[in-house]
């Protein structure tokens, strides 16, 4: 099994973990606030762990237009977690997370309108099943 995989599993297995703590955390406070807490406790962790393994030093290397393009992921990631605390603290948790697994299909079409990444009829396929699966786990 190729190392990719494995990782690409434990995401899932966290991001999980993610939806069933944040449903718990927010139920009593504002879900920006939440928001802003959980981006604080992950900059600690990761600024640490960086250090730890030796990575931050790296940090000189990053060219400007790399660090663009991290900003800007980082500013996705920021709206993407207040949208998603929010609909946590308003939604279920399985609905929630259904929808917010979209940005699959979302990712299959922005890889292929601004990376110029083929569509195959399998990929094509199986973001009309995400699709499918997230309506029918997200619908009353």
């Amino acid at each position: 099994m190729q190392t990719w995989f494995i990782f690409a599993i434990l995401s899932a297995v966290f991001a999980a973990l993610v939806a069933i703590f944040g449903k718990i955390g927010v139920s009593e406070i504002d879900s920006t606030l939440a928001t802003t807490v959980r981006a604080m406790i992950m900059a600690v962790f990761l600024t640490g762990l960086s250090l730890i393994i030796g990575k931050f030093k790296l940090i000189s290397e990053i060219k400007s237009k790399t660090f663009l393009f991290i900003v800007m992921s980082g500013i996705a990631g920021a709206l993407s977690w207040l949208f998603y605390f929010f609909a946590l603290k308003n939604g279920p948790v399985p609905g929630v997370a259904a929808l917010d697994r979209l940005s699959i299909v979302f990712v299959v079409i922005f890889s292929v309108l601004i990376l110029g990444d083929k569509l195959t009829w399998q990929v094509a396929v199986g973001a009309v099943l995400v699709t499918a699966g997230a309506l029918l786990i997200s619908w009353k």
